[in-house]
């Protein structure tokens, strides 16, 4: 069985190696290339990716810190509804968000349509949402939930008793902010940027309909335009470069989350309270927890919910109904089918590590778990390297057949994406059962299978379904890989959204999207029941 891990373990990081295996076989053509690249395109690139991440690194700081502080140090209207509505564009993925506001609030959309018709201005009300500053601010409002997560948990457990003691002290409210509650939440807003940043690298949906030049819409331009995969590597390779530093610097800030650990009594905690909010000061609370959750959510619902009304009232619409069906019913099985396999594959993993550890299992299991920082594009690229490598090589084998466009590919690179999710799942389960249950049962004479499925398998259950409902969102909303690897004729509705929106036919494309949002729900509604409890 060890065996067989280790090659399941080989096989999961085989496209991470062949994207890095992109400069190790380097020759005369590929440096010309390269060099050609540094001198045309890389530096836009490059460019494009640097103030991208720093003004979605500096906004969704400032909106999920600050959205953070104030739900868990302030009371004002409404807080504890902010408290569980502030994930809500968790469920919204970022191409989908485009889609929207795109829509909204573009020349001729609505809102401007209607400020000109109320005003009599003429022209454009504001700059083009289709740009560099127009993606930042659709990824600020999109994925600044990883930063509030983080941050309130950071801050739930000590900063209210402690502001409370250096209230005792004498210390202002802006002191206090400044002094207490800050440095506690530095290391979570670290960690909440680091994956906000990998999150927008790795992106492609927006990228592509908003026309930027970005890694990440490089590497497919590279394959799939000009049919270059040693470019398309070595983009990749650079990509994965900067995704490995963002999950160094987002590991190094969670080590730190631990001196955030309560050791404050249960009375103590009772006594310590919220500060209380009135007047200017709470409308204004109110406001800034208000307008993340309208942008990031409820006006792209609205907007959506328009487009594809104004579709089906439409008299000569013809919405393609069919296609719908056949995609939504291709995004259910391929996300079903990764799922059980990310989980089994998990659980595999997990058991033999708990019953008998060595270090190449507890490597194979780090490496696994990075496969979730890997962009899709990357890991798309890397699992055709090999196999255009061996066709060309031995053109009688058939290999690039077996996943090229087939169902087995794209689940192959679901797996080397998503078995991260169900690991750290079942890590997070396992953790909590005592070793001393298994030592017990092994002293009793039981065998190792009888201890998995008659122990483990029961107190996994929560764990378990928590890893498949994870995996399964997270596979129906991927977007990159798919595009890639997908068989014809086969399009999930993240592939029938996009391609739909990039031909403008948006009130087509309302409805898988308000399909995908609607099944991303479901993570954000149990956890932010599991936050509450």
């Amino acid at each position: 069985m060890s065996r067989l891990l280790m090659l399941a373990a080989v096989l999961l990081a085989l496209p991470v190696l062949a994207v890095l295996g992109a400069w190790v076989a380097l020759d005369a053509a590929g440096i010309e290339a390269l060099r050609h690249q540094w001198q045309t395109v890389l530096p836009q690139y490059a460019l494009n990716s640097l103030l991208l991440a720093l003004a979605v690194g500096l906004g969704v700081a400032v909106v999920g810190g600050g959205t953070a502080l104030l739900v868990t140090l302030f009371d004002f209207p409404l807080r504890r509804t902010f408290e569980w509505a502030l994930l809500l564009p968790l469920a919204m993925p970022a191409y989908v968000l485009a889609y929207a506001t795109t829509d909204a609030l573009q020349y001729s959309g609505a809102l401007q349509m209607a400020l000109r018709a109320a005003t009599g201005a003429t022209g454009a009300l504001w700059p083009d949402v289709r740009s560099l500053w127009g993606a930042a601010l659709l990824f600020v409002f999109c994925l600044y939930p990883y930063v509030y997560l983080l941050t309130r948990a950071a801050l739930v457990e000590r900063a209210v008793q402690l502001m409370e003691a250096a209230r005792l002290l004498g210390a202002g409210t802006s002191r206090r902010v400044r002094k207490v509650a800050l440095p506690l939440a530095r290391p979570a807003i670290a960690a909440g940027v680091a994956l906000a940043l990998m999150e927008t690298l790795a992106d492609y949906g927006v990228g592509s309909y908003y026309g930027l030049q970005t890694f990440t819409t490089g590497i497919y331009k590279a394959w799939l335009v000009m049919n270059d995969s040693n470019a398309a590597a070595q983009l990749a390779s650079t990509l994965l470069f900067v995704i490995a530093v963002l999950l160094w610097l987002e590991r190094r800030a969670r080590r730190r989350l631990r001196f955030a650990g309560s050791a404050v009594t249960p009375a103590a905690s009772n006594e310590a309270k919220p500060i209380g909010l009135t007047g200017i000061r709470a409308a204004l609370a109110f406001a800034a927890c208000a307008a993340p959750v309208a942008l990031g959510f409820v006006l792209p619902v609205l907007v959506l919910l328009r487009l594809l009304g104004q579709e089906l009232a439409s008299a000569d619409a013809h919405f393609p109904l069919a296609r719908f069906a056949r995609s939504a019913t291709v995004s259910v099985e391929l996300a079903a089918i990764a799922a059980l396999l990310a989980a089994l594959l998990a659980a595999a993993f997990l058991f033999a590590l708990r019953t008998r550890p060595s270090l190449s299992l507890r490597w194979a299991v780090r490496v696994i778990s990075l496969g979730y920082a890997v962009p899709g594009a990357v890991i798309a690229v890397g699992v055709l390297i090999p196999l255009t490598w061996l066709q060309q090589r031995m053109p009688q084998w058939s290999a690039s057949a077996l996943v090229t466009g087939t169902v087995f590919g794209v689940l192959y690179a679901y797996q080397v994406r998503f078995s991260a999710v169900a690991l750290q799942s079942l890590e997070a389960g396992y953790a909590r059962i005592p070793p001393s249950v298994d030592e017990t049962a092994r002293m009793l004479g039981v065998s190792r299978w009888r201890i998995l499925l008659e122990l483990h398998v029961p107190l996994l259950r929560r764990a378990t379904l928590a890893s498949l409902l994870l995996v399964f969102v997270d596979v129906m909303k991927e977007l990159p890989a798919t595009l890639l690897l997908r068989p014809f004729n086969s399009d999930t509705l993240a592939v029938v959204a996009y391609q739909l929106a990039r031909d403008e036919r948006l009130g087509e494309a309302a409805l898988p999207s308000l399909a995908i949002v609607l099944v991303g729900l479901v993570p954000v509604v149990l956890l932010s029941r599991a936050i509450r409890r």
